[in-house]
């Protein structure tokens, strides 16, 4: 018998698929359960039932009527903002733990390498969005060497890797990944923007930070960041630095306004390039969007088994 953990997805999109995957080759603690979708034809479940995980294509509903059900500890939810309150609503009822990979932010934000550990016993965390993932924490890492009056992200993915959930998504997205780069990333203010690039061939995803910060040693913040890039390469091999950490000092005499904020900003301006290439579990390498949002929601659930784990031996 198993001792793994069984856990269900519920979307049979890229992020879903990507995820199944990923629980399957990677996991030593959690398994598939139940792989949940409302189109029976989608590449997603045909994947699946082929792998041998099972299946519904009736949604939440199906999921809770399936023989396996109750074995189920976590769900994890890659649908859409939209649809997320009603499966909360659902599997909590059932007394499932929820992660939640949509922007419906109804649990808290969650980057792993900046406060997972402070949500572990949360029934429901939310993974903010691929470009949060991606840039929080490098936002959190700036701020810990020097506070963040603003924080800017610019996540450029590519077209293809964004199914219609992301697409439906957009508006949630900005509004989430904003909110969380001030939640989690300490900044004073928070702005984030996405572009879907529709490059021939697809361009792999880049992401931009800009931090306005105290002034600060130079050499500090750069130390922070790479330490933080080396936290997230621990679970995401394909995160990496584009090329060294670039400093702006802004004086008293010369200050930039900064409409968001209503105020004219001195002193520090940071700017972080990033790439990120996806270990092509299900979509090509090009998709780190992908990549990143499940390999945090993978690490979350794994650190929750073992937290319960931890807890059951003492």
């Amino acid at each position: 018998m198993s001792s793994k953990v069984k856990v269900a997805i519920i979307g049979s999109g890229n992020i879903g698929t990507d995820l199944m995957i990923k629980v399957m080759r990677l996991s030593q603690v959690l398994e598939m359960g139940a792989f949940v979708g409302i189109d029976p034809e989608s590449d997603g479940l045909k994947r699946a039932a082929r792998m041998g995980v099972p299946v519904t294509a009736e949604g939440v509903e199906g999921l809770v009527k399936m023989p396996g059900f109750d074995e189920i500890a976590i769900v994890f939810d890659a649908t859409s903002a939209g649809a997320h309150a009603h499966h909360d609503a659902v599997l909590r009822a059932h007394g499932k733990r929820v992660i939640d990979l949509t922007p419906a932010a109804i649990g808290p934000y969650t980057v792993p390498p900046v406060n997972l550990d402070a949500n572990l016993d949360a029934p429901n965390v939310n993974m903010v969005t691929c470009g949060g993932q991606a840039t929080i924490p490098i936002v959190a890492a700036v701020n810990r060497v020097a506070p963040v009056h603003y924080g800017e992200i610019v996540a450029s993915i590519a077209s293809k890797s964004a199914g219609p959930g992301t697409r439906a998504n957009i508006d949630e997205f900005t509004e989430t990944t904003s909110k969380a780069i001030e939640v989690v990333g300490g900044a004073k203010r928070g702005k984030a923007i996405i572009v879907l690039n529709p490059a021939e061939p697809p361009l792999i995803m880049r992401d931009t930070v800009y931090c306005l910060c105290d002034d600060a040693v130079e050499a500090a913040i750069e130390a922070s960041v790479e330490e933080m890039v080396r936290e997230v390469q621990s679970y995401v091999p394909g995160y990496r630095l584009k090329q060294k950490v670039q400093f702006e000092r802004i004086g008293h005499n010369s200050r930039l306004y900064i409409p968001e904020m209503g105020e004219a900003f001195a002193g520090l301006k940071v700017t972080v390039f990033l790439e990120v290439e996806g270990a092509a579990h299900y979509l090509p390498a090009y998709a780190g969007n992908l990549d990143i949002m499940t390999s945090a929601a993978l690490k979350t659930a794994e650190r929750m088994v073992e937290r319960g784990l931890r807890r059951a031996a003492e």
